[in-house]
């Protein structure tokens, strides 16, 4: 009886630390210098989580005042250094719909896309994130081409665009693997059509041309492997390719009719 009674004594103190640890702080007016100095105080110590609460603390406490809009970009920036995208994000939009025309309104757009971008996942994972990165980035080109980041969000749109390519290839080689020829076609016509610059393409060629012969149509074959040897004609996959061909007696031959002819504008 006893042991039980000090057992439900230690249960209550705990649930009573618990409740008071849950009190807020007393609300405790200061003035916006002394909020924004204690804010950049926490930011250079790399405490992010007092710079966000300082920085909320300025626009809640002065927010008709000229630092309320910084604060929130600010507030912002804590966050994204903190590896809080979702909170980081969700600041930044209310800062894009309250101060549409601030001076800051382009960084406030390309810090969002970088939300997204910073959470791109290997290939084999979902890629929505890129997908979405992928859009804000073409916002800020779109929106702020004279701006100083417009230049960093056309190379990270380059490289977004690489990983989805990254992610068809995938999905393809999976459904080769699986003899499902006719959805690997798909995949890897998907990279021809919608990522042509990016560094997938010698391979979505060739493994169109494997496809081809395997499905028996070996005039699309033959296409595949001649615009891969005229855009590609030193990489290992025309190699693969030609070889693949020759052991078929095939060789490489242009057909105008050819989606790929279409696709490729630039084949001989």
């Amino acid at each position: 009886m006893v042991q039980h009674l000090k057992h439900l004594l230690f249960v209550l103190l705990v649930a009573l630390a618990a409740c008071e640890s849950t009190v807020e702080k007393p609300y405790v007016e200061k003035s916006v210098e002394q909020l924004y100095s204690a804010a950049s105080k926490a930011m250079e110590e790399k405490d992010y989580v007092e710079a966000a609460h300082q920085f909320d603390e300025v626009e809640r406490q002065h927010p008709y005042s000229e630092w309320a809009a910084r604060a929130q970009l600010m507030a912002a920036f804590a966050h994204y250094q903190n590896y809080k995208y979702d909170d980081a994000s969700n600041t930044l939009n209310r800062f894009i719909q309250i101060h549409p025309g601030h001076p800051q309104i382009a960084y406030a757009y390309y810090l969002k896309a970088l939300c997204h971008y910073e959470q791109i996942s290997d290939v084999r994972r979902d890629q929505a994130n890129t997908q979405k990165a992928m859009d804000e980035l073409r916002e800020v080109t779109r929106r702020f081409p004279s701006s100083p980041y417009a230049r960093d969000a056309e190379l990270k749109i380059d490289l977004a665009k690489d990983h989805l390519a990254g992610k068809e290839m995938e999905i393809g080689r999976y459904y080769m693997s699986q003899k499902q020829y006719i959805a690997a076609l798909g995949r890897f016509r998907r990279v021809i059509e919608d990522y042509q610059t990016t560094s997938h393409v010698p391979e979505a060629l060739h493994r169109i041309v494997e496809s081809y012969l395997l499905i028996g149509i070996p005039k699309e074959a033959q296409t595949a492997a001649a615009v891969l040897g005229h855009n590609f004609p030193g990489s290992k996959w025309y190699q693969d390719s030609y070889t693949l061909l020759k052991g078929k007696n095939l060789e490489p031959q242009k057909d105008e009719a050819s989606w790929l002819s279409k696709t490729f504008k630039n084949i001989l």
